[in-house]
Order: C-alpha cells, then structure tokens, then sequence
C-alpha cells in the first residue's frame, strides 16, 4: 500500500508493481494527518465522523504547502509525497502535488490509456523517454526558471522521472481515475 495525503489526510492505495517492499514496516502518518483511515466500502478518505472531505475546492498552494510535502518526502523510505487535489474521491481525475527528492526510485513506466502534464513548481528534475526496447530516447530538465516549465506525455510513452534537487515539487494531471499500473506497464531491468 503506498499513502496517498489530501490536505492533512491520509488514505492508502496499491503499491506499484515492482517496488513491493518498500514498505517493510508501517511509515508513520505525516504531521497533522488524520488517523481515521478510510471508509472501507467505498475507500474514500474521512474526516471525524465519517463525513467525505470536500471542503478542497478553493485550496491555495502556498509555499508552506509545499515545505511541509517536502519534508514528508525527505521523511519517507520511497523519498516523495503526494498531495492529492481532487475535489472529491468521486473526481474522475487525477490532480496531484508530488513533492521527489533525489534518489526516490521511480521504475521506468508507461500510462496506457492516460496522458500525463507535469509542470514544475520548484527545483529541478529530468523526465525520460523510453522507447519499447528501453533504451533512453529523450532527456528534458524541467526547472521553473529554465526553458522548459512542463510537458505532456502521451498515452503509453515509456518515462520516469529523476529529481535533480532537494525541495522538488511538481504538478502532476492525469485523465481519467487513478488506475494502478499493471507488470505490463512496468519495464524492470530485467525486461531490458
């Protein structure tokens, strides 16, 4: 399971194919999470007393928001964060912060039936391109004073993402709900 935050709330989701493990032990929730868990019909994030959150409609991301998801990267084993965006679990899409630190392994993969824009919000990060055989195809750094602020990936293009600086954070859409990746859209370097 990795934790998802949405505005001091936690939920889990399933891990990544290919980094099972990297959560031996239980991560502690970050500062001021909410330890009421999820709903376990519906997997929605609560609040006291089981009400849905949905007061996230008017939410400013302010440099505060975006030292304390990096400080919950640093402090966690896979060294990122995200904090979710959507208005409510019933969101049909995917709209996240996503706060990486370097070193945070990210496997090579790709999103069959989703695009992904990524724009930097802070510091400095390298998407790459994978072609089919996995071999690197393409580098782009994204920084938000460089030349190049963010990036559409397209519907089943190869890619990971490796963070340059310490305090990166970056704003990540997807189309339609979060749907985990199978093996099949995982390249390990055993498949190359």
């Amino acid at each position: 399971m990795t934790e998802r935050v949405a505005l001091g709330m936690t939920w889990g989701g399933p891990e990544i194919p290919g980094q099972a493990g990297t959560r031996a032990k239980r991560e502690p929730r970050p500062t001021g999470a909410n330890d009421t868990g999820q709903s376990a019909a519906r997997g929605r994030p609560r609040v006291p007393g089981g009400r849905v959150n949905q007061e996230r409609t008017n939410m400013k991301i302010t440099q505060t928001i975006l030292d304390n998801l990096t400080a919950q990267a640093i402090a966690s084993p896979r060294l990122r964060m995200n904090l979710d965006l959507r208005n409510s679990p019933e969101d049909m899409s995917q709209r996240m912060l996503n706060a990486i630190e370097p070193g945070s392994p990210l496997p090579i993969h790709r999103h069959r039936h989703s695009s992904e824009t990524v724009v930097i919000l802070r510091g400095r990060l390298v998407e790459d391109f994978y072609d089919e055989s996995g071999t690197l195809v393409e580098s782009i750094e994204l920084s938000p004073n460089g030349p190049t602020v963010a990036l559409n990936i397209p519907a089943g293009q190869w890619h990971t993402v490796r963070s340059l600086a310490s305090g990166t954070v970056i704003l990540e859409t997807k189309d339609g709900a979060y749907a985990p990746l199978g093996e099949e859209d995982i390249l390990t370097p055993y498949d190359l």
